[in-house]
């Protein structure tokens, strides 16, 4: 998981103008007062329309409908603006808790302050924001997502490669700096006391599209590479795809970051392209930001930070991966709107 699109950059003035106007318009069609009568409400907001998002919504709903409580939903698009607007219509709806995957770390921090300053529990999910604003933040450990696949490349460079690789490396450092470079600095942490490895190329991809040309353009820079190592799910598709295009596949492995049917797809193909991949844990993120919401509102004490371990999914497990599969398809076809 890795954003869609670019943030837009909002000055101070800017941003704090926009929240007073948000904030005055939802005051005008506010609800009943929290805990005035009726079930909890609790919003549930994510940044962008990709299959982790979804998942992580398929595990809100799951834990809202168990325990009777409203799940309001949004998505702000990696738009700060829709991020603001979102808050402040829950704000402005009576919601109990808010558990958001908050655009910016920094930048997120002044419209959720707000919020919880009514009152309002904030639950940070998939990725984390600054201060004491959050009761807890739940994602998966993104350390642990490169370790992972780290490991199942090493395997690889020293069984089938002779302990030597030229290497590319796809991450999203332009869009979420933190996360990516925990999860490429897990990958180079196992490949680390390799003598033969070398790191030949290192771009930024997180789209198919982009992965595709990136990497392609990289395979005609480098033809000696032979391993690819991506940090999110587009970009794996993207290397992947651009190793067929290139008629390289048997020559180039392709390692990577989060599951997706076509990931999936990849695994169990015989074109021996895509080796293994780290998948995150979406539907638990999800389902255990309400049941943490929830508990805070009871006058619980919740664990300030959460990180869940990834799941490796290997081409040299196939049964495993047909067992993830089938998981897999029950959450998406359960978590379809």
């Amino acid at each position: 998981m890795a954003r869609r699109t670019r943030t837009a950059q909002w000055g101070p003035v800017a941003l704090a103008a926009l929240i007073a106007l948000a904030a005055m318009a939802g005051c005008e069609t506010k609800d009943q007062p929290k805990g005035q009568g009726g079930k909890k409400k609790i919003a549930g907001i994510v940044f962008q329309e990709d299959q982790y998002m979804r998942l992580v919504l398929f595990g809100m709903r799951e834990a809202a409908a168990k325990a009777g409580v409203e799940l309001l939903e949004g998505n702000s698009n990696s738009r700060p603006e829709k991020e603001i607007e979102l808050i402040n219509t829950y704000v402005a709806r009576g919601v109990d808790a808010i558990c958001v995957a908050p655009i910016s770390k920094k930048g997120s921090v002044t419209a959720l302050k707000l919020a919880q300053a009514q009152g309002i529990a904030i639950i940070a999910q998939s990725t984390p924001v600054e201060g004491d604003i959050a009761a807890t933040h739940i994602e998966c450990d993104a350390g642990d997502l490169g370790v992972q696949t780290g490991k199942a490349a090493r395997r690889y460079i020293q069984e089938k490669l002779g302990g030597k690789a030229k290497v590319a490396v796809i991450a999203f450092k332009s869009q979420v700096p933190e996360q990516s470079d925990a999860r490429v600095n897990g990958f180079k942490s196992q490949l680390a006391d390799l003598p033969g490895v070398e790191y030949v190329a290192e771009q930024d991809a997180w789209l198919p599209e982009l992965g595709v040309k990136r990497v392609g353009d990289i395979l005609t820079a480098h033809p000696q590479i032979n391993l690819i190592w991506s940090a999110n799910e587009g970009g794996t598709i993207g290397a992947v795809l651009a190793v067929k295009n290139a008629g390289k596949a048997g020559d180039i492995a392709v390692f990577g970051t989060d599951s997706s049917e076509q990931l999936i797809g990849f695994l169990l193909s015989t074109d021996n392209v895509l080796q293994a991949v780290t998948s995150q844990r979406p539907v638990d993120v999800g389902r255990m930001a309400v049941e943490s919401a929830l508990k805070v509102l009871r006058g619980e004490t919740v664990q300030k930070k959460v990180l869940l371990k990834g799941i490796l999914l290997s081409r040299d497990d196939p049964e495993g991966v047909r067992a993830f599969e089938k998981q897999f398809k029950e959450w998406t076809t359960k978590g379809a709107p």
